[in-house]
């Protein structure tokens, strides 16, 4: 008589539950069989498992002919977490242990090593939710993934150290103890100080206002100059000056990293908004996301944070034409032959770039070395779809010899996080029955509601699409970047000055 149990496999950053049945009939030729698509870990997980029952004080069946299944046979699964489910079934099927509460009511998930301790494994948060989804409220998980798979609310989690722990749990011998933890994990939700702080940097007050926007209202922005003008250190100090996450923007950053498994297991809870800086060497599915299991790519890895490119025109254009749909859409669609995978991609970009090859061809004190071609050509290498997409164009000028050595204070990014955070909380109240967060997400619908502006706005903005040949998309950006301006001064209502400063962040028309 076969024996059934749940387990979950992951699908994306989602996760799908698997029953596990085992069966077993003695024979002449004892083996071990795991069907239902598995891959490569999932078929050496036998000899972990006999090797942990064995030396858990429990038998392994040896002459017996022994199947494992693992349902959907249809779906793909892989990786380690399969070896505590197939490692309790057997055991069911061998009367070693019983499940007091019915196979359906439980989810079991781990790695087992040869003794029988339970290594950790990635994506548990998924696997929690899809337990609280499904209605089952026991999960037995690795001692290391408890304090993860305890961010879901509503779920019995019993930590378990060995094989040989369970056991003794389901004989009645040593019942293991629900996790419980008593950390309230909003507390941790943090502002993290950046490498450089705004009051470090002297001059650039136009740049840093561009920033200060972008920041507030999630848009995306590009910096133009020569090199040495500071464009990396004012890319690190934007993490200084970006607003708290909530809970439910730290939770959807956790569970990227969970199935990317870049999770701490010190800090189950990602509490600052993520940073990340993909050198131009990286590949499409590096950027993207992919793999032959398709994992996340530093796009989803920057969800709800920041993605700073660096050298714009020296990534390849075909890796930057993947940027196009999720700065557009906020997703990302990953498509392999095992099936397409959706990741999100809310992230803010911030790109900074030299004017031309040899980068001086906006520095007034050297001179540019370039040709015309050489700089048109140079760069062409971002296409137009991809520009129309930044929000914000700003040029960072080389800083005087006398700005530089001014000891006069700039403004710290304590209060401009301040005005950032202030702007965020309007956003919040705005969007409070919507799924969006910052005004760069909005539809054209939302548009329509949020961004009403008076007739003479309206003439600005008539005259400035005509004369600046803006297309429909940065129409809408235009507006969405000016309700941003607006909220950082504290107005209800957009104003023509609001909309003549969006304008401003336009790209120049040659």
């Amino acid at each position: 008589m076969s024996t059934k149990l749940l387990t979950t496999a992951a699908i994306g950053l989602d996760s799908e539950l698997i029953e596990i049945e085992a069966d077993s009939t003695f024979a002449q030729l004892p083996m071990t069989l795991i069907v239902g698509l598995p891959d490569k870990a999932i078929t050496e997980a036998k000899e972990r498992v006999r090797s942990a029952i064995k030396n858990s004080g429990a038998e392994f069946p040896s002459r017996h002919r022994l199947t494992i299944s693992l349902a959907p046979a249809d779906l793909k699964k892989e990786g380690p977490a399969y070896d505590l489910p197939i490692a309790v079934s057997i055991l069911l099927d061998s009367n070693q242990i019983n499940l007091p509460d019915g196979w359906d009511k439980q989810i079991f998930i781990g790695e087992l090593a040869l003794d029988g301790a339970l290594r950790p494994v990635t994506g548990v948060i998924s696997s929690a939710m899809l337990a609280k989804r499904k209605g089952i409220k026991k999960i037995y998980l690795p001692q290391a993934n408890a304090a993860e798979a305890n961010l879901i609310p509503g779920l019995e989690i019993y930590p378990v150290a060995n094989l040989n722990q369970l056991i003794n749990h389901f004989q009645n011998l040593e019942p293991i103890k629900p996790f419980i933890s008593e950390i309230n994990y909003e507390q941790f939700i943090e502002n993290i100080p950046g490498e450089a702080d705004f009051s470090q940097i002297k001059g650039q007050e136009n740049v840093k206002r561009a920033l200060e926007i972008a920041a507030a209202g999630g848009h995306n922005i590009l910096m133009s100059g020569p090199p040495g003008a500071g464009k990396n250190m004012l890319a690190k100090a934007v993490v200084s000056i970006l607003p708290k996450m909530t809970m439910d923007e730290s939770l959807e950053v956790t569970r990227i990293y969970s199935v990317a498994g870049l999770l701490s297991k010190e800090k189950p809870l990602i509490t600052a908004r993520p940073y990340r800086s993909p050198h131009h060497t990286a590949s499409g599915a590096a950027l993207v996301g992919g793999g032959a299991w398709p994992k996340p790519g530093e796009i989803s890895l920057a969800h709800r944070g920041i993605l700073f490119l660096d050298e714009l025109p020296e990534f390849p254009r075909v890796v930057l034409e993947y940027l196009r749909q999720p700065l557009e859409d906020g997703i990302i669609n990953v498509s392999r032959a095992s099936g397409t995978m959706q990741f999100p991609a809310k992230f803010t970009l911030i790109a900074a770039m030299n004017p031309c090859p040899c980068g001086y061809a906006t520095d007034d004190s050297r001179r540019c070395t370039c040709g015309q071609s050489q700089i048109i050509k140079y760069q062409k290498k971002i296409s137009g779809p991809l520009l129309d997409r930044i929000d914000l164009h700003i040029e960072v000028p080389k800083v005087k010899f006398d700005k530089l050595t001014s000891d006069t204070p700039s403004e710290s990014s304590e209060k401009i996080r301040v005005r950032i955070q202030t702007a965020r909380n309007l956003q919040a109240a705005r969007f409070k029955n919507t799924k969006i967060i910052t005004n760069s997400e909005m539809s054209v619908s939302q548009i329509k509601e949020f961004c009403k502006i008076d007739s003479v706005a309206l003439d600005l903005l008539r005259n400035a699409i005509s004369q600046m040949h803006l297309s429909a998309r940065a129409y809408h950006r235009v507006l969405k970047l000016a309700r941003t301006i607006a909220d950082l001064a504290g107005a209800e209502a957009m104003v023509s000055d609001h909309i003549a400063e969006a304008l401003q962040y336009r790209p120049k028309v040659e």
